[in-house]
């Protein structure tokens, strides 16, 4: 900060003893080192908490920043969505129209395998209860 050498600070020592006096110099010193003592804490401090401050400040920001983000996000979201809904709606009605037709058509092989084998089960079903049936009646008779 200051330049202050040897000398300097010789020639200040000197002045002092001849304007203050002996008996009263070591006196002025020690109140004059307090001094400094305080305004060194005072700076370390100062400095300490300036330094604390940067490094929360270079910490929050980027927290501030994505945070904003996703307000930012949220509010876009918001504002599609009821536009996402329409277009759902819209596709959904046409989806079931094409299921409802692709259903009344059964054109899946799979599907016509399946109503063949009901029909063939219930086809199976009613001859077994005519022929249980019939020996019933060659026994009455």
């Amino acid at each position: 900060m200051f330049d202050v050498g040897f000398a300097e600070l010789f020639l200040l020592s000197l002045i002092g003893l001849l304007v203050l006096g002996p008996e009263r110099l070591p006196a002025v010193a020690r109140t004059v080192g307090g001094f400094m003592r305080k305004a060194r804490a005072s700076w370390a401090s100062l400095r300490s908490t300036i330094e604390a401050e940067l490094a929360e400040a270079d910490v929050s920001a980027p927290i501030k920043e994505a945070g904003k983000d996703l307000k930012k996000i949220a509010s876009d979201l918001k504002s599609e969505m009821p536009d996402m809904n329409e277009q759902l709606d819209g596709k959904s009605g046409k989806i079931a129209s094409s299921t409802a037709d692709s259903s009344a058509k059964t054109s899946d092989p799979e599907d016509a395998g399946t109503n063949s084998l009901k029909e063939k089960a219930s086809t199976d079903s009613g001859e077994s209860s005519q022929s249980e049936s019939s020996p019933a009646k060659q026994s009455n008779a």
